[in-house]
């Protein structure tokens, strides 16, 4: 079967739009390819970007081992941010924008320069302008969250909406590795983990996207946002949650719904 690319991207829009689930791509298109499923999630961005939306950043996902043996893959993957999913910090996340949410606690990066290649950490590092504690709201336009790699890929990697500290720290004063996350949803700790949960080191999330983004042609700009993993297992949210992240020696974000 010849995979219609753009009917599939209109399929995940309108899964969105109409808050209705699809049932997975890759049941239609057992074949389908991580390549094929990029292509998707592109179609489907260039279609909203073409409606006047605005590329800030990308989204690194599939970070933890745990995620990778469900998904039994060995590297992350990755989608892109735009303007309109950023939710101020302390503001409302719309839950009328959303499937079947989950939230998880992550740190992001600022970059203040790009990453045109060869790429190395210290490179990277050096590129990083500051680190925030971030939310990022995931939610998938797939029935059930019944995904294989591909299916999720394409749906921009199941990314729906984020929020962002507001107090600036150098990564390079912190341990990153060792900073330990804890993700509360009205008041009740039910998530926590550590920087070494996202590939032994959040940076490393950031290195492997650089040059991934480089051997693409499409590398990382100065003023992007990058929300680098997971540190702790995801968290399903209903309508009126408060959700409050706090990563050691980075801060505090909160969001509610």
């Amino acid at each position: 079967m010849i995979m219609d690319v753009e009917g599939l991207a209109d399929r995940l829009r309108h899964a969105e739009e109409t808050r209705t689930p699809c049932a997975p791509l890759t049941d239609e298109h057992p074949a389908m390819t991580l390549e094929d499923a990029y292509r998707v999630q592109a179609a489907g961005i260039a279609r909203r970007l073409a409606a006047g939306a605005t590329r800030v950043g990308r989204k690194i996902g599939i970070t933890s081992a745990a995620v990778q043996q469900w998904l039994e893959v060995d590297h992350p993957d990755f989608g892109v941010l735009l303007e309109d999913m950023e939710v101020p910090e302390g503001g409302r996340a719309a839950f009328d924008r959303l499937i079947q949410p989950r939230v998880e606690g992550e740190v992001a990066f600022v970059l203040r320069r790009s990453l045109e290649g060869p790429v190395t950490t210290a490179q990277v590092l050096a590129a990083i302008d500051f680190a925030v504690p971030a939310i990022e709201i995931i939610d998938s336009r797939i029935v059930d969250w019944k995904v294989k790699l591909q299916d999720t890929v394409a749906d921009n990697a199941s990314c729906a909406l984020y929020v962002l500290g507001t107090r600036p720290v150098d990564p390079r004063t912190l341990d990153l590795r060792m900073a330990g996350m804890t993700l509360r949803r009205n008041g009740e700790v039910v998530s926590t983990g550590a920087g070494a949960a996202c590939m032994e080191h959040p940076v490393n999330a950031v290195v492997w996207l650089a040059k991934l983004m480089v051997a693409l042609k499409d590398p990382l700009q100065a003023g992007e946002v990058i929300l680098s993993g997971a540190l702790g297992p995801v968290v399903p949210v209903n309508k009126t949650d408060w959700i409050e992240v706090t990563i050691n020696n980075l801060g505090t974000v909160r969001t509610h719904f």
